[in-house]
């Protein structure tokens, strides 16, 4: 079974992200745990979290159909020691707001060097942010997101990736998102059936597919290796159609949130509605 959904608003309170993807047809959801834009904000009401709790449950959402994201601000890769504890101590906060909100997961971009320091000291970095925020929560699992690379965004190789993996302590509460338009900007081949297949045999060698907990499906404005982070509506972009297809009829993919995070918002329903469509038919 797909867990197909999107990156839905919590305008109003969080405890809307639910019903706003129950109107889309979403049977997964991403969502802000707070105002991304903001370092602090107020603490959940215990009505928030108590009406979160209640629309999951009406309207069929498990943890394990939700997924998070954290703050953009954040960069727990940051070398200049002040902005790594700023970013630790917002990172802290939002894993604590997941626990309050029953969920499991939260995914987060790894960070940046800043051009400051080496790409392995910045992952280190990395690893040691996540192993500190792990020793202060219980239960929600940091689940890294692959990055285009653009800039000096680390963590848009599976290597990368698994070097911060090999270094946190906890390895049942570390997991994967692979966002589909970033692999493809970094230069992964999704787009040809070789290269899907060669993309996910070699993050199984180098990564591990136990560690996948859930996927971005975006298409791309711009062209493989690029190094832009540039989404586009599926179909519409240059991975195409056929990539998707791939996914939807993949089981290694079944029952983990499959998010869009495409960037128009009114027709998530309509791609939504084509994504089971294709993992249905051969051709639409």
């Amino acid at each position: 079974m797909k867990y197909v959904g999107a990156h839905v608003s919590i305008s109003g309170g969080v405890e809307n992200a639910p019903v706003n993807a129950y109107r889309i047809g979403a049977k997964s959801f991403a969502l802000f745990t707070k105002n991304q834009r903001q370092w602090v904000a107020a603490p959940y009401s215990a009505e928030n979290m108590e009406r979160f709790h209640q629309r999951c449950q009406e309207f069929g959402y498990t943890a394990d159909q939700i997924l998070p994201h954290d703050s953009y601000l954040i960069n727990l890769g940051n070398p200049d020691k002040e902005a790594l504890e700023k970013s630790r101590s917002a990172f802290l906060d939002e894993m604590l707001r997941c626990e309050q909100l029953g969920l499991k997961l939260l995914n987060f971009h790894p960070g940046s060097s800043l051009k400051k320091v080496s790409e392995e000291e910045c992952l280190t970095i990395i690893a040691e942010s996540i192993n500190i925020t792990l020793d202060k929560t219980k239960s929600v699992c940091a689940v890294l997101e692959n990055t285009a690379g653009q800039g000096s965004n680390l963590g848009y190789t599976f290597e990368q990736l698994a070097y911060i993996i090999d270094k946190v302590e906890d390895k049942d509460r570390i997991g994967v998102c692979i966002d589909t338009c970033h692999a493809f900007a970094a230069g992964y081949d999704l787009k040809s059936e070789n290269g899907f297949q060669e993309t996910f045999e070699h993050f199984n060698e180098v990564i591990g597919l136990k560690y996948l907990k859930g996927m971005h499906l975006n298409d791309s404005k711009k062209g493989q290796g690029s190094h832009v982070d540039r989404h586009e509506v599926l179909g519409k972009g240059e991975l195409g159609i056929e990539t998707f297809r791939r996914i939807m009829r993949d089981p290694r993919f079944d029952r983990m949130p499959l998010i869009l995070e495409t960037p128009d918002e009114e027709n998530w329903a309509e791609e939504i509605k084509m994504l089971y469509k294709l993992e249905e038919h051969k051709s639409l």
